[in-house]
């Protein structure tokens, strides 16, 4: 019987020996992917106001739209790759990203929101196919104890979008319309599709693959347990970000204009906390989560005091970025335990992430409107991470009843 790491091997290596110059072109080129796609999805929050103000909607309908890409996301990871398990690796990660770029030029020309609406919805499709793929092609170029360090660096383009890519292209939006944005976006994503097609070396599809095999990852238990450890431990994270304008302006007293010091410090740490995570979970993948998802129930906790101070507050909100060190660690758990549905699995970790954003958001939501104030998220978040804790500990036990 062959192993999930034989999978990943005979799926996932390249038909040639790389140096390591290569190896880095390769990883540089996914990350380009995933530096495109987090701008691509963060930069609307930004520019809410002169969307809804062009498409004659108002502010909260024009939110609507960031809704509508999560959901393109949940659709589009689990459809696409079923259908594109058998796909050439460096062939559908091309697709992917031209689908991606197409639907970024669309949002830059949508008249209305009706079609600014289905833009979205087709730009949010690759979204989560793209990491999962991404990630397997990752894990292929490096030796099995790299990794996690390797998928970490297609997903360090995502964090560092945060802290350059969102900001940058909300600062061009607010100058030349927030078309423009979105125009430079689709750039980027045609970008990658050409730097994947020159530095990405060819890895075959898996010959094996069907529907109805990739299907089978949803009756693996350890993968439904390990997509609820993201989808609910994680969640957290966006409580908290979700509503950190307004209490760190109403809380902490900061001025509006310090705001974008406060998320580029999230920004900071959601790169910190991806390197950094990435490099302990090679070492040790399951006491990595243990230890992240237990450092978040702190820091969240913690969040909910010193966010009434204009100095450990942001300070606070740091700390919280680097929780998402979870991402890049319950990716390679996937691969380990998905089996022979590789793709699927991979892909879904990043609609359990979305479902984490909407979980966080919302639950969060709920606590302020209940009364209990801004700082409020922080405890949602700490309690969110000990249910992650506790999910952790159910696929643990899990796994040592099937080993027994």
């Amino acid at each position: 019987m062959s192993t999930s790491s034989d999978v990943i091997d005979a799926a996932a290596r390249p038909s040639i020996e790389l140096s390591s110059a290569q190896t880095r072109r390769a990883l540089l080129a996914l990350g380009v992917g995933g530096f495109g796609i987090g701008t691509g999805e963060f930069v609307i929050m930004g520019l809410l106001p002169d969307a809804a103000r062009d498409l004659s909607i108002t502010i909260p309908q024009a939110g609507h739209l960031i809704s509508i890409y999560a959901l393109g996301v949940v659709i589009g990871a689990p459809l696409l790759a079923i259908l594109g398990a058998r796909w050439p690796r460096r062939s559908f990660l091309i697709g992917l990203m031209l689908v991606f770029a197409f639907g970024n030029f669309v949002s830059a020309l949508a008249p209305g929101f009706t079609s600014m609406a289905l833009a979205r919805f087709l730009t949010g499709f690759p979204h989560g196919t793209y990491f999962g793929v991404a990630a397997l092609v990752a894990a292929g170029l490096v030796p099995r104890e790299k990794r996690t360090q390797a998928v970490a660096m297609v997903l360090l383009g995502l964090t560092v979008a945060t802290l350059l890519g969102v900001p940058i292209c909300a600062a061009i939006g607010q100058w030349f319309g927030w078309r423009t944005a979105f125009a430079i976006v689709g750039l980027i994503g045609a970008l990658t599709a050409f730097l994947v097609w020159r530095w990405v070396p060819f890895m075959p599809g898996d010959a094996g693959a069907s529907p109805l095999r990739e299907l089978g990852a949803l009756r693996r238990k350890q993968v439904i347990l390990t997509l609820g450890i993201g989808a609910i431990g994680s969640g957290g994270l966006f409580s908290v970000f979700s509503y950190v304008k307004p209490t760190m302006t109403e809380v902490a007293h900061l001025p509006v204009a310090f705001v974008p010091v406060v998320l580029a410090l999230f920004g900071v740490g959601m790169v910190s906390g991806n390197l950094v995570g990435s490099r302990f979970a090679d070492r040790a993948l399951e006491k990595t989560i243990r230890y992240v998802l237990i450092w978040a129930a702190i820091v969240m906790g913690a969040y909910t005091f010193t966010s009434h101070s204009p100095i450990f507050g942001p300070l606070n909100v740091l700390l919280v970025g680097t929780i998402v060190a979870l991402s890049a660690t319950l990716q390679t758990r996937l691969m380990d335990v998905a089996g022979d549905a590789q793709t699927l699995a991979a892909a879904l970790n990043h609609a359990a992430f979305n479902i984490a954003n909407a979980l966080g958001a919302w639950l969060g939501g709920i606590a302020i409107e209940a009364g209990l104030g801004w700082p409020s998220t922080g405890w949602v978040g700490a309690l969110l991470a000990l249910a992650g804790i506790g999910v952790h500990a159910w696929a643990l036990a899990d796994m040592h009843r099937q080993r027994g």
